[in-house]
């Protein structure tokens, strides 16, 4: 099983004429439309009247964007959604082979890149599968019907008396053509149907299986995999002098003894943009770290004070947006009243490798390796900073290590490509320092909720008033003033205005809308349009916070109806996948008969429906707290996920372990330090995250599978209801609730009164 997309030197060497020429019995036609993507999940709009089309056949609605087959009966499959570490090539692949009916071994992928690939915008928002993985499947499905019926024309037998299998379409007597047989230059380039003959999931052989992950062996084995091993031949190494702070300028700098270190061929400089180009890489750095010495910047003060962020967030100007409010319809006394605020701070994306990016710039053509997750929205940005046609920049996806959301990639991808304009003819590779991530990667934004409710005289719930005040969740690119190389130039452009992200999805108000029944009703989105830290897309956006305010507020009022946490919960679910999860999730972890909380133990639960549209995970905690010290001990835990239909079951529960094991860090140690200059926390001592002696003892995820159901994203299911779980066990184990985030040992300790 191969994926082309892994191999950047096979990739480089792939052109969109290469593609469209073809050679032998490969289908020579490829049609990509690019369409205008929307901020976080690039969704396309279905023009009026035109039928829809699943997934992102919207996007590029003809079949040969989407799948190829070549010469020896092999196929390839294109998407224009990147691999993150989510797995998606293994699950895009089998939902490809699947439908397509060829052996996986036989099936190459093509990921997101601006000269081969549909634009789908971002990968984000847990839409691969969903959007990527859906289009594909029906295009598969499209495909192979296609060949059922132009082996039956050559068979002179009706469609439905064929069978595909393998690669071949075989005929009741056993004859059969393989799809090498069948192709033509015009056979897939066809408009997509919005309906598709797809397989009855009884029959699945490749989808629903656990595969090997493709994108596995070469990480643990040491291979060239991310963008920040590749070599190129002739590239020289870049390196950037970065402003010490926010807003600060260049006053003066020296360059002359710099230009004379061994192997330094060019100092850049563009108005606050200073870098060196250099033979080798450790050059680089050297003279990097000699011109920032030469080098003096004029600072200013702009920053709030951290021990004041709540309130200085409180006091900016807000835009309110009502998401949601629901009248009571019969008027009923309340018995008791509720209310908390709970508050995150700034997260960093943490990425374990700092980001990088490669550039070239020859024959008035512009080519970026990047590990973006946007590649038509990077190439948009940096076209527009160069003032480059944008057919004149390609964006290639390349793997980086580590990071869901904004950090530096697309700064990097900036930074490689202004640098590569001045130095023509050679690759540039940009790689950012560790100090230069932590400072200037758009942060996750702090957040403040606010909740309140009533209960009635049964211990319902009467009414409901949440409020949630937050920054954007988004400034990735298009617009040039997105990326840091084209903020700092002579010619500076603007940071593009802060906006909102609209609901359903939402970004700061994303999951604000509870999905429990609730009588009355309103949530209030108080939109801060000033961003005094840079910030962007992490991880889930707002959903991580507001669910862990909704679901540590769920408890807060089950305690105040003297009433089961869980048992609360199902009280006010109708939903019948809901209830599923959260039923299933409880008796695998034997919640009825858990030990009860205090003396430093406890457990917690936590539920939610992503983004209320995509996959419903319940979680269940079992923790110890160390009341000496405030340590956390996460003991184990249960999660329970409906994603819908199942694709890779490890796959899943790869993501939903991996988002549980990074809310715990986000939850229990994670915060951006600042002073009012400049950002603090620069190395792994300053920004503590989760350390493999904290790593839970066990993590079991049970899938509840939908057989034939819509793909539901899981990729950013499980980040707010384990930092919920956690924070309800935590308040379980020591009988006090904290609403700070992190949730330290410092502030646990101060709670428990030692």
């Amino acid at each position: 099983m191969t994926a082309v997309g892994a191999d950047t030197s096979v990739r480089r060497s792939v052109s969109r004429r290469a593609v469209l020429q073809g050679t032998g019995a490969l289908i020579v036609t490829f049609t990509i439309f690019p369409v205008a993507s929307s901020q976080e999940t690039g969704g396309a709009k279905t023009s009026a009247g035109a039928p829809k089309l699943p997934g992102s056949l919207t996007n590029a609605p003809f079949l040969d964007a989407w799948i190829r087959i070549d010469a020896d009966g092999s196929a390839t499959a294109f998407t224009g959604k990147a691999e993150l570490g989510q797995g998606i090539k293994t699950a895009l692949l089998q939902v490809t082979a699947e439908e397509l009916e060829v052996p996986l071994n036989h099936l190459t992928l093509i990921t997101a890149d601006t000269a081969l690939t549909a634009d789908e915008g971002y990968t984000a928002g847990s839409h691969s599968t969903q959007d990527s993985g859906t289009a594909l499947r029906n295009a598969a499905a499209q495909a192979r019907e296609i060949l059922i019926g132009e082996a039956a024309r050559r068979m002179n037998l009706p469609a439905d008396q064929l069978k595909a299998a393998n690669g071949t379409v075989i005929a009741p007597n056993g004859a059969r053509l393989s799809y090498a047989d069948l192709v033509s230059p015009t056979l897939l380039h066809v408009q997509a149907q919005p309906n598709s003959k797809l397989k009855d999931p009884d029959s699945f052989r490749i989808m629903n299986r656990s595969q090997p992950r493709v994108d596995i062996p070469g990480k643990v084995t040491g291979g060239s995999v991310y963008v920040q091993d590749m070599r190129l031949p002739g590239m020289l190494h870049a390196r950037v002098v970065r402003p010490p702070s926010y807003g600060a300028q260049l006053a003066t700098v020296d360059t002359g003894a710099v230009e004379r270190m061994p192997g330094v061929v060019r100092i850049v400089r563009d108005g606050n943009f200073l870098a060196v180009v250099a033979e080798r890489e450790y050059q680089a750095i050297k003279a990097m770290r000699s011109l920032a010495v030469a080098t003096q910047w004029r600072e200013r003060p702009a920053l709030p004070k951290q021990a004041d962020l709540a309130a200085t967030l409180l006091s900016l100007p807000v835009e309110d947006f009502t998401i949601f409010e629901k009248p009571v319809s019969t008027s009923t006394a309340a018995a008791t009243a509720v209310e908390a605020t709970y508050t995150r701070p700034y997260l960093a994306h943490a990425s374990v490798g700092p980001s990088c990016a490669i550039a070239q710039l020859q024959d008035g053509s512009l080519t970026v390796w990047t590990h973006t997750q946007g590649v038509y929205p990077d190439r948009q940005a940096i076209a527009a900073m160069l003032g480059l046609a944008p057919e004149k920049v390609h964006c290639i996806h390349v793997e980086g290590s580590g990071c869901y959301g904004h950090n530096g990639a697309d700064d990097a991808a900036g930074d490689a490509a202004l640098i590569a304009s001045q130095v023509p003819g050679h690759p540039i590779r940009v790689q950012w320092m560790r100090e230069q991530e932590f400072a200037w990667e758009p942060f996750g934004p702090a957040m403040i909720t606010k909740a309140h409710a009533s209960l009635d005289s049964s211990g319902r719930i009467a009414d409901w008033d949440y409020g949630v005040w937050s920054n954007t969740h988004s400034t990735r690119p298009g617009p040039a003033g997105s990326l840091l190389a084209g903020q700092h130039m002579a010619r500076a452009f603007p940071p593009p205005p802060p906006k909102p992200l609209p609901q359903p999805e939402g970004g700061g108000d994303r999951n604000a809308i509870p999905l429990y029944e609730l009588p009355r009703a309103k949530v209030v989105h108080h939109f801060i349009p000033s961003m005094p830290i840079r910030v962007s897309a992490l991880r889930s956006l707002g959903a991580h916070m507001n669910v862990f305010s909704i679901e540590s507020f769920m408890d807060e009022l089950a305690l105040a109806a003297h009433s089961d946490p869980v048992a609360f919960r199902l009280e006010h679910l109708n939903d019948p996948r809901a209830r599923a999860v959260v039923t299933t999730a409880a008796d695998r972890f034997g919640w009825a008969a858990r030990q009860k909380g205090g003396n430093g133990r406890g457990c917690g639960f936590g539920f939610a429906r992503y983004k209320n549209l995509a996959a419903y995970c319940a979680i269940a905690l079992e923790l110890e707290v160390e009341r000496e010290t405030g340590r956390v001990r996460v003991q184990r835990i249960v999660a329970a996920v409906d994603t819908g239909q199942v694709v890779n079951p490890d796959g899943i529960r790869n993501q939903i372990e991996g988002g549980i094991l990074q809310s715990i860090s986000w939850t229990l140690y994670e915060s951006v330090s600042f002073d009012e200059t400049r950002i603090l926390c620069v190395d792994w001592s300053t920004y503590p995250i989760l350390r493999f002696d904290s790593v839970p003892n066990r993590v079991d995820v049970d899938l509840v599978d939908r057989p034939g159901q819509p793909f539901l994203g899981c990729g950013e299911a499980s980040q707010g209801p384990a930092s919920a779980a956690l924070a309800n066990a935590i308040a379980d184990a020591i009988g006090k609730r904290l609403r700070e985030l992190p949730l330290t040992a410092a502030r646990i300790k101060a709670a428990v009164g030692i």
